[in-house]
């Protein structure tokens, strides 16, 4: 049996969220060895609380949760937060009990730094939420971009429309000078953005076969996700919901679900087009020097394997 991949899910809960958490704890393939936590869905404060209430729902208590930045890496402290898509406390207005645990004293930044000294190359970071911490993490630390293995982040529009506004999709909106750190910092990244994410559907008759199923981790999303259901009725005049977060998860889970091209990636970070990311695929050099000379390239999802991805979601959720 190959060795199991380590992984740290830096992450915003979020409905998404609890999909792909759940999603990765039900993946042999992988070793969840921690969850590090960001604003974006919610604050940071509610995003812990959620990740420390999700794990102890998986009676996975083992697992240790960082708390993440409060802040974006420009010390901002307007954040945008999308708690219209995923109900005021994140997990679809079903105001769950606290959770019993508190997170750990290291944050989240410092926990990421730690991990990747203690297993160099061995762990990946899901980002599931603005780049914040990893880019701390990056700043602290400059041995960390070696030491990581891999970081796949969900963010990014590239060839579409954003999901904030049409130049910038939410992750990368957060907190675009962080992105636009971790994009530069010479890591192994891989985007997986929404021009790949919106063409994975839960749809309703899935939603249905969830309900239906004995799993635990079914019958708990089915009962928190009517608010994501609605929204994206509205918002996209869909009968169904994009699977963003266990897109990402899965493209770190199993790398042959998606295909890539590779080049340099930068964020704009002002203006009407604050969050845009713009890819340059580095087939013409250029006389000039530029912001853009010299980038290291990252990986860049095009393609995705869908109706794959929607069955190991429910496979995985409905056998739990």
């Amino acid at each position: 049996m190959a060795e199991r991949k380590k992984i740290i899910i830096d992450t915003d809960p979020g409905i998404d969220d609890a999909m792909a958490i759940f999603l990765a704890l039900k993946s042999p393939e992988v070793e969840v060895i921690g969850l590090t936590t960001i604003f974006g869905n919610v604050y940071t404060t509610l995003a812990t609380r959620n990740a420390l209430h999700l794990l102890e729902i998986a009676e996975r208590t083992d697992i240790p949760v960082a708390k993440g930045s409060h802040v974006t890496i420009t010390k901002g402290t307007k954040l945008r937060i999308a708690d219209f898509v995923h109900g005021n406390d994140g997990l679809g207005n079903q105001n769950f009990p606290p959770p019993k645990r508190q997170p750990i004293e290291l944050s989240a930044a410092d926990f990421l730094i730690r991990q990747a000294n203690l297993y160099p190359g061995k762990v990946t970071v899901v980002a599931l939420g603005p780049l914040t911490n990893i880019a701390l993490a990056i700043q602290s630390d400059p041995s960390f971009v070696k030491n990581i293995g891999q970081i796949v982040l969900l963010g990014g529009a590239f060839v579409v429309n954003g999901n904030v506004n049409p130049a910038a999709e939410a992750n990368i909106f957060g907190d675009p000078e962080a992105a636009d750190i971790v994009f530069t910092s010479g890591a192994d990244v891989l985007a997986v953005g929404i021009n790949v994410t919106h063409q994975v559907v839960l749809t309703d008759a899935d939603r249905e076969k969830l309900a239906e199923s004995n799993g635990k981790f079914a019958q708990y999303l089915n009962k928190i996700l009517d608010v994501y259901f609605s929204y994206h009725h509205d918002a996209y005049s869909t009968k169904g919901v994009y699977l963003h977060d266990p897109t990402a998860l899965l493209a770190a889970v199993k790398p042959s679900l998606i295909t890539c091209t590779e080049g340099a990636v930068r964020v704009q970070t002002t203006g009407i087009t604050r969050g845009l990311t713009l890819f340059y695929n580095k087939k013409k050099s250029f006389e000039e020097v530029t912001e853009w000379s010299d980038k290291p390239s990252v990986k860049v999802a095009v393609t995705v394997d869908a109706p794959t991805v929607v069955k190991l979601v429910m496979e995985r959720l409905m056998h739990s």
